[in-house]
């Protein structure tokens, strides 16, 4: 990417939604801000909790011409009418998901902090890759995507890269240059005033 070029914004949702509330709340930040993407990432096994939620959140998306991508659950995006899916577990099942949900859909994959199953997902057909997380965290092993990652990734491949986890405004003053989206949702969703929050981020993105 290069220098010049402020990172585009890639929405993910919070595990749990309130669709009383989540959809306004979404609705506001989509107005407020050019979004690229969205990623609903619901936690739990329960379909109908995440049907619905998907419906909600293609809905305000839609409307507004904004894509939305299902963690995980390949039969789930067909069915609810989605755009495609975010794959967590590397270059694993792309192959499968682009075979299932053909040609067309966007299909990612989450590749921690390792060079070589971002490889391995950018050859498999991933149209992004995403690492992380890129802020301290007690979750996982602690082991963090640091920039000299992304700065060799947007050098040497052409796959269009997330940077994500633990996002501070210092991380994406440091990461701009290097990331082509940030991957922002507890960032945010913990906030009071969600747009207001968003916005010194991507303030400090063209810093």
């Amino acid at each position: 990417m290069a220098e010049n070029d402020r990172p585009q914004i890639y929405l993910i949702t919070p595990p749990d939604l309130d669709l009383e509330v989540f959809p306004d709340r979404l609705a506001a930040v989509l107005d407020a801000e050019e979004i690229a993407c969205i990623r609903l990432a619901i936690a739990g096994g329960d379909e109908d909790r995440i049907g619905r939620a998907a419906d909600a959140v293609r809905m305000v998306a839609h409307e507004r011409d904004v894509a939305v991508v299902i963690e995980t659950h390949l039969k789930l995006a067909e069915r609810h009418g989605l755009d495609g899916v975010h794959l967590t577990d590397g270059a694993r099942n792309i192959r499968d998901a682009r075979k299932t949900l053909g040609a067309d859909a966007i299909v990612g994959a989450f590749c921690g902090t390792s060079r070589h199953e971002g490889m391995n997902a950018g050859e498999a057909g991933a149209d992004y890759v995403s690492f992380g997380p890129v802020g301290a965290t007690a979750l996982g092993t602690g082991a963090r995507a640091d920039r000299e990652l992304f700065a060799w990734w947007s050098e040497m491949i052409e796959v269009p890269v997330v940077a994500e986890g633990g996002l501070t405004a210092d991380l994406v003053t440091d990461l701009a240059p290097v990331t082509d989206f940030f991957g922002i949702g507890a960032e945010i969703w913990s906030s009071d005033d969600p747009v207001a929050t968003l916005k010194v981020l991507i303030a400090r993105s063209a810093l």
